[in-house]
């Protein structure tokens, strides 16, 4: 499995069963998530994990699939179709370490400008940048 190397960080062992998870439970978590509040992939896996009763998710096709969503809603907002996948607040979902997403619509300097407007500080770490103190936002 691709993503083994993340798992095992999670506890998982070989033979462990885990959740190949699919958008449509990665939707509601992501709507969940107010204004002011931010939360990671691995809790999104954690949470999805506890559902199946499994120790975690793949981290990877969970990336993968929020990636997706957060296109989704971009051509949704731009065709200005106002559908419920457009209100879907994708930004709010960080990279493990409360890092900023680049493969996001806009880059990293697009996932900078949404999560600024919502009060967030954004510091530099090189090429890529971090929510400061990003654990006090994390959503439950």
């Amino acid at each position: 499995m691709p993503c083994f190397k993340s798992l095992s960080k999670t506890g998982v062992n070989i033979g462990d069963p885990v959740v190949l998870v699919n958008a449509s439970e990665i939707i509601p978590i992501m709507t969940k998530v107010p204004k002011g509040k931010l939360i990671t992939i691995k809790e999104i896996c954690q949470e999805i994990a506890k559902n199946h009763k499994v120790k975690s998710c793949c981290s990877l096709t969970t990336g993968i699939l929020i990636m997706s969503i957060a296109n989704a809603v971009e051509e949704e907002t731009v065709a200005k179709n106002n559908s419920d996948l457009s209100k879907i607040p994708y930004w709010r979902i960080l990279k493990a370490d409360g890092f900023l997403n680049e493969k996001y619509p806009g880059g990293l300097e697009n996932h900078k400008k949404q999560l600024e407007n919502e009060g967030c500080r954004i510091i530099s770490r090189g090429k890529k940048y971090q929510v400061a103190d990003f654990g006090k936002y994390l959503f439950n």
